[in-house]
């Protein structure tokens, strides 16, 4: 999916909802797994049903499906072959190793998978990433500023005598391996304050940004911060929007959640 394909579902949807489908066996609704003989596929494909129209995007976090052996791997094929042609599609796998290695992963992921982008991380440099710029169309989206807790364990250290920190010189560096075409940062919704300093580093670079609803994200921040002039954000929610209800209509309290979501978007911003 080019740049400009991804800001006209964006201006189409009046949306920047990534729903994240962070699908765990134990968190689903029990009828589920009573009724039938794939519960987890059957609990996206309501998911993906339900919320299609509103998501500009669907983020597969890979270690959900991939703890459930040979049967996860094929339900993350089958998710990714359930959602509209018209969303972008994130593996959110974290990958990144020697060249080698590297080539193996974007081949899985972008030939066999189908995906328009996958995460990475970027600390093993450049020749780690290389590889994934090879798929024409596709995008690379880098590890920067994550959402958790721990990120304040490494990625704010500084690293030279101005004062630089770690995450500002993953942005600047690894910014110049790609362009605005094929090259995204994860910027968590969780550090609002560090969103204009970012802009000021990556002012044309799409974000995807984790952490609003049950992380606790300011999105009204992050939306008046982190906007570009081709909006530049994809907002992420997994557990706030899949997992709004466990009954038998929990399909129609993940599409409630996500308007939600993208009302509150649409009062801040205009398409």
């Amino acid at each position: 999916m080019t740049r400009k394909d991804l800001i006209e579902i964006i201006k189409k949807k009046q949306s920047l909802l990534c729903v994240g489908l962070d699908t765990d066996i134990n968190k689903i609704p029990d009828f589920l797994k009573r009724e039938f003989d794939n519960p987890v596929l059957e609990f996206n494909r309501r998911i993906i049903k339900a919320t299609a129209g509103l998501a500009v995007a669907f983020k597969i976090n890979t270690a959900f499906y991939e703890s459930q052996g040979e049967k996860g791997w094929k339900n993350l094929i089958l998710t990714i072959d359930m959602i509209p042609k018209d969303t972008f599609i994130i593996a959110d796998a974290k990958r990144a190793d020697i060249g080698n290695t590297s080539r193996m992963y974007a081949k899985a992921f972008f030939e066999k998978m189908k995906a328009d982008a996958i995460t990475i991380a970027p600390y093993m440099g450049r020749d780690s990433v290389k590889p994934f710029f090879d798929y024409k169309n596709k995008w690379i989206i880098i590890l920067a500023l994550t959402s958790n807790i721990g990120s304040k364990d490494f990625q704010y250290l500084t690293v030279d005598d101005k004062g630089t920190k770690l995450y500002e010189k993953v942005l600047k560096t690894s910014s110049k391996w790609g362009d605005i075409d094929n090259t995204m940062f994860v910027v968590g919704a969780t550090h609002p304050e560090d969103f204009k300093n970012i802009r000021k580093i990556v002012p044309d670079h799409f974000l995807l940004v984790p952490g609003i609803g049950a992380q606790g994200g300011d999105l009204e921040q992050v939306l008046k911060k982190g906007l570009n002039s081709d909006y530049g954000l994809l907002i992420n929610s997994s557990r706030g929007i899949i997992y709004a209800s466990s009954d038998e209509e929990f399909d129609l309290a993940a599409k409630g959640k996500a308007l939600e979501l993208v009302n509150n978007i649409r009062k801040i911003i205009k398409f």
